[in-house]
């Protein structure tokens, strides 16, 4: 095999060090590394690198961003194929583009050798042996016009909206020798996102239905239409090859109990999803159960997610202290054979319904999604109701509280009386994830019959009362004064 694979293997084993949990030791690459190497820096009949774009999918903690930092570095400072050579790391976002470019900067400084050879600015650096020059960018294309990148390495292409980025930094490459453009990232949930379209175009070169040799691939997780059980351990070691080294056996274990099955298998198996899926495995929910009933005067809060038409209206409580239980103190729903549109919340009932928990028992908050339900809840707060704001259109909001609800529910550490409308509601939730990694639940489709009001105010409920648990006040939500 004719490459220059085993010079960026000399030089990241004699140079480089690893950082986190491995900080200052040697940077000993594994095999699977010594092989993509290899591959990546091919040499065709006339000594020049075959490839100038490189698809890299691995599953998340198998050292992508050292291997990006680890190359960076090459490029900076040992690559010959080009003159005054420019290093880019770039991202979706800044604060990920800067994960690479601080792993750089670590590496370069804990070198004695390569310190010497360059100068650490905050947003770039400089090597004085060739004139080369590595930083990071991520913001929009436009401003990354003019550049002249003979080492691109973009980092978590699934994050990325459009491909202008990606456009823009191999255009400016064009007039480099032998420009590399290297794609690492974790699969997605959208074959037409721009990773999808790279994936889907690296598939066509690999199964030989498209002669392109300046693109290469390897992806690291379950193939088309390939069978395979998410939940086997086996299958974690198929799909990680760092699973047997420096990956913790015990930490990945702990993450499939803690992780539904989509950002599971997208993001530890490396396989492609759908951006819906069920949030949780079957009959999970259902064993938690109990005969257990909240006591009058026993400290809960309550959720609410109200609707004005055409969907349902759920008030669920959740006790404050341990254990943590879940009930059922209204729901209202379409009555059946009635058109969708015709239906109105009894605004009223719900209303009356959430003074007469205050009544029973020592409601320390009522957290309310404030969507449609703005003048209800200003008349409860005027009244001296604690109410708190929780808008369920807030996705940095819901996905904390969604996988905190998770957790609980895959740990049993919650209950429920076994109402049949909740236990529906539940298993009627899917978990949509967006671009940006948020996860929440939502129905199947817009416009589902499938309704799932109950489950989001229960998720609401319980989230405040944990945070009551471990803060004794409302710290997240916004109280209204009014």
């Amino acid at each position: 095999m004719n490459t220059q694979g085993d010079s960026v293997i000399r030089f990241i084993e004699t140079f480089l060090t690893l950082g986190g949990s491995f900080f200052g030791k040697p940077f000993e690459l594994l095999d699977f590394q010594k092989d993509l190497l290899r591959d990546i820096y091919l040499l065709d009949d006339e000594g020049r690198r075959k490839h100038r774009t490189y698809l890299l999918g691995l599953p998340r903690k198998n050292g992508k961003t050292s291997l990006a930092a680890a190359l960076g570095v090459y490029h900076l400072i040992a690559d010959s194929a080009d003159t005054a050579p420019v290093a880019i790391a770039a991202a979706g976002d800044r604060q990920q583009a800067r994960l690479v470019h601080d792993e750089v900067k670590r590496m370069i400084q804990a070198s004695p050798d390569l310190a010497a050879a360059c100068t650490v600015y905050r947003n770039e650096i400089i090597s004085h042996r060739n004139g080369g020059t590595f930083r990071c960018v991520s913001a929009d294309a436009g401003l990354q016009q003019g550049l002249n990148p003979s080492f691109v390495a973009v980092d978590e292409y699934h994050v990325h909206k459009t491909a202008e980025l990606f456009d823009a930094l191999t255009l400016g490459s064009a007039t480099r020798a032998q420009p590399l453009t290297i794609v690492i990232s974790t699969a997605g949930f959208d074959l037409t996102s721009p990773l999808g379209r790279l994936y889907r175009y690296g598939s066509k070169v690999a199964a030989g239905e498209v002669d392109d040799p300046s693109f290469g691939m390897t992806w690291h997780g379950p193939g088309d239409n390939e069978d395979y059980d998410h939940k086997d351990p086996e299958t974690w070691a198929r799909f990680n090859p760092a699973y047997s080294h420096f990956m913790n056996a015990a930490e990945f274990e702990s993450a499939f109990k803690r992780t539904a099955e989509a950002p599971f298998i997208r993001y530890r198996l490396n396989g492609w999803t759908k951006a819906e899926s069920s949030w949780l495995p079957a009959g999970v929910f259902e064993a938690l159960g109990s005969d257990r009933r909240l006591e009058p005067g026993e400290r809960i809060v309550l959720g609410v997610d109200a609707a004005w038409q055409s969907d349902s209206t759920a008030v669920i409580a959740c006790s404050v202290d341990d254990p943590r239980h879940l009930e059922v103190v209204g729901l209202w729903e379409k009555p059946e054979g009635m058109a969708e549109m015709a239906w109105r919340t009894p605004v009223a009932e719900v209303k009356a319904c959430i003074v007469e928990a205050f009544d029973k028992f020592t409601v320390v908050e009522c957290a309310a999604d404030p969507w449609r339900f703005e003048q209800s809840l200003a008349e409860l707060a005027d009244e001296g109701y604690p109410i708190v704001e929780f808008p369920t259109g807030s996705i940095q909001r819901m996905t904390a509280a969604t996988q905190v609800m998770f957790d609980a529910i895959s740990d049993a550490e919650v209950s429920h009386t076994g109402d049949p409308a909740l236990v529906r509601h539940f298993r009627n939730a899917v978990l949509r994830e967006d671009s940006r990694g948020g996860a929440r639940i939502t129905k199947d489709r817009r416009g589902s019959v499938k309704k799932i009001d109950a489950a989001v105010a229960a998720i609401i409920a319980h989230h405040r009362a944990i945070s009551w648990r471990d803060e004794g006040a409302a710290s997240e939500a916004q109280l209204l004064v009014l």
